[in-house]
This record gives structure tokens, sequence and C-alpha cells, in this order.
């Protein structure tokens, strides 16, 4: 116990704390030693009160940690009813605020102590004990009232309005918090002079309120998405009567910073930044707040279709979480254009970083950012539709493919991987984004891929080459997710550069191979992703696209393997025996990879010894995205999922075109499915003749092999007759070419858009709070305490 010591100054204080004998909650002269008026800071209060105090407190005296959280409680609520004016006050206030921070995360952790901070105390956190029983509220609100209230608290928190110091100090409870409201932005035109001093000590209040949050991090992941924070639920309902001005500062705050230091570049080396540490709590408290199941929400969809002023106060019938209903809600250009802006300046600020070195603060919370414009896109469907209305949407995709790329080998940052692949798969379902892609690329990113002059959609092709071929073997649940992203955008690629359609065939070439095809029950679906790719640029964009109908016609052994795949057990067998000689998961040889570009670093795996906590397993891409068929005059109409499922032979209805690699196989009861490819005795799934047999049939060749019948001969006659090696001369020829009317009719075109679901709702959870919890190293808030959502490991 000595550590209190230092802290309380006195130690029979300390052993009587700790000791089983309580301490009564009228002792005032002991328990204010606890947030006398010594100045300390948090990270003071985390080394002076030690973890296994803590515990022991708990576990031998329970009352008088009861008592120390109650009074701590008393005390910020009493500094909220005073609006803190002298620096005495402040003090006290902070230190409780230190000293919860410190505490709560032990609480969490015991099952026992769970429901204390929702029981009722008399008259606690009420100013005193004569009122009634009845209208006492749970600690919990208290504590989340009294903070919400001291950080709108003129002079501790925010920029008093009055005039002159003679004039009474502004009531807290008479002020609008609107007109306080932190920074200029969303609903907000006003840009308060910064105060380092507001800065820090709203940081801390923050860190306060994200810890209380945190009792979701205490519960195993459940399936039952829907049980809600009662924290958060709580802090984001009517009763709190600060959320409009909260949420609008909270974000205002994030989308307005600028690292760079006012434009000015190495800025940052000249001042410290205050900001940074508030744009960080402000980020993590904002995606946690909007930790909200929309798959299960029985509300109307949430697609902010209210007109009016910034946010309306004639509620649609919407979520009950504010926070969700107040961003579903934004709906005006400009506010759009900020949160666009903001965001885009933030995520592209580790690439500045690149070409000038050491020029910009480099900021570390682009994680939070990217769960942040998920959030966006999920909840507020006109601000996705903004994104993609013109190529402000490519300042988005290149810092995420710059992330994509760089974390690929490293297995600390599997979440950083998925959460990127999940934005771009949203993005894709809109046809939008698509066409956005056909602009070139000219930004010269230092990036660890080959050289190309192309286009967005080329970058793209060759980032998610460079991460199936080397990235992380972890990564292999991402194949599908890649795939049909590219398969999303494929009906709109007006002309890929030669780099990029190479990268597509050598991808075909390595999934078509037999022993990858055989060896697990899904691998033939990447074979139909990319033959579906190959068919919507054919049908839908050949003529500019010669590099790729050549990267064809020279690889169509693949496709003429592919139509010949044999079926019979013996020729399985064989194949599989090859997968014992090559353990590498995708042959690297034949991809061409050439020069990477100048400056850029290759992606390098995680140090030994990096923390990494654990992630629940992603839906499967079938689950994950729901068809819809994009009809003549471009609107989609949604594929019912159940009609395929209906069909008895397994026969898609029309609709679905004959290449696709679930029209069979949704339909097939798992039971005919287990029939199709046996089991063997040791539980393992073995490839069967029938169960290939079953997709072999589907492959949709039939475009390609017309193209091919068509232009190789074609091809073949000009390079005898003109003794041609060159391949200009056969792009020429191509290029002027034409296959109207020598085609199949063109299929439907097929998008696969992103539908919300309770797994990957739970599985953002996990996400976003292991973030949090590797990211709070100063203090560590939770380190090393009993955390069940997520394991920590070390690679």
């Amino acid at each position: 116990a000595d550590d209190w010591i230092l802290w309380n100054g006195s130690s029979t204080s300390v052993t009587t704390f700790v000791s089983p004998q309580p301490v009564e909650a009228t002792d005032d002269a002991f328990w204010d030693q606890f947030w006398a008026d010594t100045a300390t800071s948090v990270q003071d209060v985390f080394a002076l009160v030690p973890a296994a105090e803590i515990r022991a407190v708990r576990e031998e005296s329970p009352s008088n940690l009861a008592t120390l959280c109650y009074k701590a409680v008393e005390k910020l609520v009493q500094g909220a009813e005073s609006g803190c004016h002298t620096e005495k006050e402040r003090q006290i206030v902070l230190n409780c605020c230190r000293l919860l921070t410190r505490i709560l995360p032990y609480i969490f952790e015991d099952p026992d102590w769970r429901g204390f901070f929702w029981s009722t105390v008399p008259g606690a956190g009420r100013g005193g004990g004569d009122e009634d029983d009845e209208n006492a509220r749970p600690l919990a609100e208290s504590l989340l009232l009294a903070v919400t209230d001291l950080l709108f608290c003129p002079d501790f928190t925010v920029q008093s309005h009055r005039r002159s110091t003679v004039d009474t100090a502004e009531d807290i409870h008479s002020i609008d918090s609107c007109e306080y409201i932190w920074e200029a932005g969303v609903g907000f035109a006003h840009s308060p002079q910064p105060n380092y001093i507001h800065d820090l000590n709203r940081t801390e209040l923050l860190k306060l309120l994200l810890t209380c949050f945190s009792e979701a991090m205490y519960l195993p992941p459940s399936s039952d998405s829907s049980n809600t924070n009662p924290w958060v639920q709580f802090f984001c309902s009517t009763e709190n009567r600060h959320a409009l001005p909260l949420f609008t500062s909270l974000l205002n705050v994030v989308c307005a910073y600028d690292p760079v230091g006012y434009g000015i570049p190495y800025n940052h080396l000249l001042f410290s930044d205050y900001r940074e540490p508030l744009v960080e709590e402000a980020a993590q408290v904002l995606i946690v707040t909007l930790d909200y199941d929309s798959s299960t929400s029985s509300s109307p969809t949430v697609d902010g279709t209210t007109t009016g002023t910034a946010m309306d106060d004639v509620d649609p019938p919407g979520p009950d979480n504010l926070f969700v209903n107040y961003l579903s809600r934004i709906h005006r250009e400009e506010d759009f254009q900020f949160i666009l802006k903001g965001v885009a300046r933030l995520l592209s600020n580790p690439l500045v970083q690149t070409y000038l070195p050491n020029s910009a603060k480099k900021i570390q919370f682009h994680q939070e950012l990217l769960v942040l414009f998920w959030k966006l896109c999920d909840f507020n469907k006109k601000f996705l539709f903004f994104v993609l209305k013109s190529s402000d949407v490519l300042d988005i995709l290149v810092p995420v493919l710059y992330f994509l790329n760089d974390a690929r080998a490293d297995q600390s940052r599997v979440g950083l991987m998925h959460i990127g692949v999940f934005i771009l798969l949203l993005l894709s379902g809109e046809r939008n984004f698509g066409v956005r892609l056909n602009k070139p690329y000219s930004v010269r990113v230092p990036m660890d891929i080959p050289v190309f002059t192309g286009t967005h959609a080329d970058l793209l092709i060759i980032v998610f080459h460079k991460i199936i071929t080397s990235g992380h073997q972890r990564l292999q649940p991402l194949f599908d997710c890649l795939l049909t992203i590219v398969v999303n955008v494929s009906p709109y690629l007006k002309s890929l550069s030669m780099v990029a359609a190479n990268k597509l065939l050598h991808l075909l070439e390595a999934f078509s191979t037999t022993w990858f095809l055989f060896s697990a029950v899904q691998n033939h679906h990447l074979v139909f992703f990319l033959l579906e790719v190959f068919n919507n640029i054919i049908q839908y964009q050949f003529d500019g696209n010669s590099n790729l109908v050549y990267a064809v016609i020279r690889k169509r052994n693949v496709f003429h393997q592919l139509a010949n795949l044999p079926t019979d057990s013996q020729s399985i067998q064989k194949g599989l025996q090859r997968k014992k000689k090559t353990p590498e998961p995708i042959s690297r040889t034949n991809s061409q990879d050439g020069v990477s570009m100048e400056g850029s670093r290759p992606a390098a795996p995680a140090e030994p010894g990096t923390l990494k906590t654990s992630l629940v397993a992603t839906p499967g891409i079938d689950k994950l995205t729901e068809k819809s068929q994009v009809s003549e005059d471009g609107t989609m109409r949604s594929l019912e999922p159940e009609a395929s499922q209906l069909s008895p032979e397994g026969n898609s209805p029309a609709a679905l075109s004959d290449g696709d690699p679930w029209s069979g196989e949704v339909s097939h009861s798992r039971r005919d499915r287990r029939r199709l490819s046996s089991a063997s005795s040791s539980g393992q799934w073995t490839p069967t003749p029938d169960w290939v047999m079953s997709w072999k049939s589907k492959l949709p060749l039939q475009t390609i092999m017309r193209l091919l019948q068509v232009l190789v001969p074609q091809v073949e006659k000009i390079c005898i007759d003109k003794g041609l090696t060159d391949e200009s001369e056969i792009l020429k020829f191509l290029q002027h070419g034409t296959l109207v009317g020598l085609l199949p009719v063109p299929h439907p075109i097929l998008i696969r858009k992103y539908q919300a679901n309770s797994g990957t709702a739970m599985w953002f959870r996990t996400y976003m709070w292991g973030v949090i919890y590797l990211r709070n190293v100063d203090p560590p808030i939770w380190y090393d305490t009993d955390v069940k959502l997520f394991e920590i490991q070390r690679v």
C-alpha cells in the first residue's frame, strides 16, 4: 500500500482503506485526501495506484471501494452543479476523473461488481440524502450526466461568453450548450479561439467517458450483437441534454483537425500540438457511440430523408441512439464537403510523409478514421452518394489502397486490412465508384508495387494482386471480398493497362491449378469471380480494352485447361499430390513484377513482440452481400436470395447468370453438399468427381471461348503474314477489331452489394475495441485487466 501513501500523504488512512473495516461515507477528512488539490497527472495516478492494490480493496474491503466510487462521482456532480469556478474545484474534478478512469476497468472485470454502477444509492449523486429513494439515479447515470455537463463548463472546458469577470458566473444549467460547440463545421459556423488548457481538460473527461463505455470489453463476443451497451445507450439518449452539441463537437473537432500545422511544413517541430490527443480521444468516443447494429434495427432505414436545417427537430422515427440518428440526418452539401475533406486530409497524412519526410506531424489514428468513414457511409446513404458523386472518392481510395498495400505482410494489422476491404466493398456496390476509377492515376505516392501508367482501376487491381500473392496467409478469407470488388467495378472499366491485365490473368492462372481447385471446398469461387470480370469487360467494355483481350489471347491455354478440367478420381488425387510439393499458396513466378516505384519500402512483417488483439471471424461473401441486377437504365433491383433456394434441382432462376458459383450451391442442401464432397473418416473434406462436375458444368466460359475462336486465327494470320513478333501491331489490330454480333447475348450485370448483418456488426465491435485497447498506452487504461471481448496476443 506504500504507493497510495505517496499520493495521500498519510499511511494510516491507506491501511484503513485496504482493511476490511468499512470507513464511514460521512468521514470527509478521510475521503477528501483522495482528490486533495495536489496537482497530479493521469499518468501519476496510474503509477501511484497499482492494479494489485485495487484488486485487494475490491476483494478485502468492498464497501470502501464502493464508497470511494460514490464519493468520486459525488465530487464530479458537485463540480458540475457549481460550474467549477475555482482552481481548487477544477483540480478536484480532474483528480476524481483520473481516479475513476483508473478504477473502472477493475470493476468491470469482476462479474459480481458489474451491476454496481447501475444500482441506486440513497441520495448519492443528488447532493444530499434527504430526497426520496424513488428518484435516486443509478450511479452510472449521475456520472455520465455530470461528465457531459462538465464538457460544456465555461472557463473549464469552453470559452466563457461573459464579457467582464465582475459579472456573475454563468449558471451551468441555464447555458445553451449549442452555443458552446467546440469547433466550427457541421451545424456551427463559429470557430472558438483555441485554448490548450480547455483541450487538456476535455481530453481527460473524454478519457473517463471512453473508460465508462469500455464495459463492452469485459463481455465475450456473442452472435447476438443487439445487446446494447447500457452506458452508451444512456449517454446517447434524450436524457443527455447535451447530446446534439456533444455529437457536433466531437465530429467537428475530428474533421477540422489539420496536423500539418496551418499549412506550414515542419511547423509541428516548432509548436507542441495540444489538439491531437483531443482529436484522438474524440474520434474514439465517437465511433464507440456509433456502435449500432443497423441490420437488426426495426426502425425505418437510416438514410437521412429529412429536409430543412442541418439536423431537423422533426424526428423521423429513427434509432433511439441519438448519435446514430444525428449522423444519419446530416444532409447539407457543405456539411458533407466539410466531413469528406477532413477525413480525406487526415487519411492522406501518412502519404504526405512519404514524399516530404517529417514535413507534417504523422497521425496514428487512421484506423479510427476508417471506422468513422464506414459508419458515415453505412448510416447515411446521402453521404455515400455525395462521396461517389465526384472524383473526391479517389481521395479516400488512394489512402485506403496505400494502407492495404503497406499492411499486407503484417499479421498484427489484419484488422486494418479487413476494414479497408470492407469500405471498398461497400463503395463498389454503387455504379459511380466503377465509373470514377477510370480517372488517370497521376499522384505518385511511393508504394511497393510495379511502376505502371494508367487509371485508378489499374492501381486497385495491382494492389489487390500484391495482397493476394504476397500478403500474410491470414488474409486468405479476404480473397473472395477482393475479387467481388473487382467484379462489381468491372462492367465500367474503360481501359486497363497491360500491367493490370497481366495481373488478372496471373491470378486466374494461379487459382485454376488443379491442386488449388481441389484443395478446399470454396476455392473454385475465385475462378468464377475472375471469369465474371473477363466476361463483363469483354461484353460491356470491349472497345477500350485491347490490352486485356491481348492478355487473354496470350494465356488462352489457361481457359482451355479449365474447360477440359479432369473430373475422375484419379486425376483429382493426382492434382492434390502436386499440392504437397508446392507449399507456396500462389506461385509468384511469371507475374512479371518488374521494378517497384521509387522511394517505396517493401511491406514489412510485424516486429516480434508486437501486441495484437484477436478478431471474430467475418461472414462469408454470400452472407456479406446480396445480389442486385443492373437494368438498362442503370437502376438496380435486388435479386431475392430466396428464389435460388426454392428451385428444387439447384437450377438457378434465369436472372442468376449461369456463371454464378453459388446459384447451384446455395440451393444444394447441406446434406447434398456433403454427399457431393464426401467427408473422409478423419472428418476432413475430400473432393469427389460429382462435386467437381457440380460446378465445372457452370463455368461461364462461353463468351471467352467465342472470343478466342474468332480472334486467335486472325492474330495468328497477322503474325504469319507479316512475320510479326511485335506486340504493338497486334494491339493496334485488336483496338480496331469488333465482336459485334459475334458474342453471345450480353448477360445482365450482377452487382453484389454489401448488406448489414449481425456478423459484421460483431466484427466491427471487436475490431474497434481492439484498436482502442492497443492505442491507449499512456496511460495503459485496460492493460493487464481480464478483457473478454478479444484475446491479446504477441506476434
